[in-house]
């Protein structure tokens, strides 16, 4: 649920970040932490060098290359471009843990 409403969050401030109702939002919530708990973590494995190398900077190509994924897997939420979905990420991210804090 949190990630649904922080992808709600975000299609509300950034331009780039359009969803089409409240179905979407969930099934892009649900989408997005179910590829987060499958497809990042043998991500993260499989470029842990140039990660290293980055400082961890690449951690946000990453994230923003899930979300990207989710956009496509999930009809009627969309994202204009992949750095659009790097900026996003970077958003969900903080409004995720802002509602941990408060939750």
């Amino acid at each position: 649920m949190l990630n649904a409403v922080s992808v709600g969050i975000t299609a509300g401030i950034l331009p780039g970040v359009d969803v089409n109702g409240p179905v979407a939002i969930l099934l892009a919530g649900f989408i997005l932490g179910l590829l987060n708990a499958i497809i990042k973590p043998i991500l993260i494995i499989l470029t842990l060098p140039i990660t290293l190398l980055t400082l961890g900077l690449f951690a946000l190509i990453i994230n923003g290359f899930v979300l990207y994924l989710t956009a496509l897997l999930v009809s009627g939420f969309y994202i204009s471009s992949f750095w659009m979905a790097v900026l996003a990420s970077i958003i969900i991210s903080i409004v995720s843990a802002i509602l941990n804090m408060v939750l």
